[in-house]
């Protein structure tokens, strides 16, 4: 079962890859640049085919893809050193080698001969479908398989206070709900006369019911039952806002509330298709907010690994932890655990991971594409000036003088990715 998840979550992401690329290959292609590869994995080829001037095939490692668009960085410009201590500079070599991809009569086909606008297009396409995937795979699960929802049948009875299993019981009171005649099942309509349809409606009834003898009104196989039960204060920690309330001196507000012991039966609702996109812009805002936190992330990540201490079960993880999670996902033994909801949260899982190649791959910085969308912009912004104040075309934007940065980046990215490997093996969230 933990292999039919590790499978779906391998296969959709290589098709979410898959998928990138061709956003960056079909503008490409349309707007007459050469594209002389498109390869769903790494390392050694299993097999190709060309076509249309591209070869498209599979190669044997599959941790990604890629498209070889030719002519990606543009001539130095007069005046541009080249040389250094008597050696070509690395941008120079980078040039030539960019220049080299193209055979006599290809010049015309170099990408950076497009206007700034195309560039974009051809840029931006590749982390644009990862966009519109997260989105329609948050459609599919919020507004087509349905989202579980707690209702008001009751689905579990705490048989003491503030416990589930009752192993866990010892020297604790006996529940209210464990004390009366409710049953798992049962589906409540009304807490201390107050009618109830939602969750919600019954969880602000029972903390406005108090905590003396109510009447539950239930239906019981069809028939209404009335039950009484007598829930009793205990003390919870104050929560607005889905943020925890502290006090002035930073400890979280308790008090007291009525606790009845009874816990909602879930079932799965579609939801309009506003949800969805609400939803899809929570998932937006909390995937930037982990890239921006990253590097933060990361140094604690190795510090838990040096120290052994326990990993945040909140921090980032890598594809080993990502695995994971969706074998735990098809291999749990929850008796209430459908495969609709395994497919569900399968789904979410796989669009979690297209919202991060999007939201990480326009990260303004090469070798990722938001380093060539941002070349792009500045390309386009210079150009617009120029013309605006009658100057000459200050032509295409020296992306290759952006390369040492560049090869930091890529360094640190390996750094990283090694980093979440380990300790995804070594000191898994758990």
């Amino acid at each position: 079962m933990a292999a039919i998840g590790i499978v779906f979550l391998i296969v959709g992401l290589l098709a979410s890859v898959g998928i990138h690329e061709l956003g960056h290959l079909v503008p490409a292609k349309r707007f007459g640049v050469k594209v002389s590869q498109y390869f769903i994995g790494f390392g050694p080829t299993l097999w190709s085919t060309t076509r249309g001037g591209t070869e498209y095939g599979i190669k044997a490692i599959p941790l990604g893809g890629f498209v070889r668009i030719a002519g990606m960085l543009a001539p130095a410009r007069a005046g541009t050193p080249v040389e250094k201590n008597g050696q070509v500079t690395l941008a120079e070599e980078a040039r030539r080698a960019s220049a080299a991809e193209l055979g006599p009569g290809e010049e015309h086909q170099a990408f950076w001969r497009l206007p700034a606008a195309k560039k974009l297009a051809v840029m931006f396409g590749g982390p644009l479908t990862n966009l519109v995937l997260a989105t329609l795979l948050i459609g599919v699960v919020i507004s087509g398989i349905g989202v579980a929802q707690p209702t008001t049948t009751v689905g579990a009875i705490s048989p003491c206070v503030g416990e589930v299993e009752a192993d866990q019981c010892a020297d604790k009171p006996e529940s209210p709900a464990s004390r009366s005649a409710l049953r798992v099942g049962d589906v409540v309509v009304s807490w201390a006369g107050r009618q109830v349809t939602t969750w919600p409606e019954l969880s602000a009834a029972i903390a406005e019911g108090g905590t003396g003898p109510v009447t539950v009104g239930v239906v019981r196989g069809g028939e209404p039952v009335d039950v009484l039960i007598t829930p009793i204060p205990v003390r919870r920690t104050v929560v607005d806002g889905g943020q925890v309330v502290l006090d002035e001196s930073g400890q979280p507000v308790t008090r007291e509330v009525p606790y009845a012991g009874i816990s909602p039966a879930y079932e799965r609702q579609r939801q309009p298709l506003t949800r969805a996109a609400a939803v899809t812009g929570n998932v937006a805002v909390g995937t930037a907010k982990v890239v921006l936190t990253l590097p933060t992330q990361l140094w604690n990540m190795a510090t838990e690994l040096v120290t052994g201490g326990e990993r945040d079960r909140s921090g980032v993880v890598g594809i080993v932890g990502v695995v994971d999670i969706a074998g735990n996902i098809t291999s749990s033994s929850a008796a209430q655990y459908t495969a609709v909801d395994r497919l569900g949260d399968l789904t979410m899982l796989l669009a979690g991971l297209n919202m991060s190649l999007f939201v990480f791959n326009v990260i303004p910085l090469l070798p990722l594409d938001g380093g060539h969308i941002l070349g792009a912009l500045i390309e386009g912004s210079r150009r617009r000036l120029a013309k605006i104040r009658g100057k000459a075309d200050p032509g295409p934007f020296d992306t290759a003088r952006l390369l040492p940065l560049s090869n930091v980046v890529f360094f640190a990215l390996i750094a990283m990715t090694v980093l979440l490997v380990v300790a995804d093996i070594v000191n898994p969230v758990v």
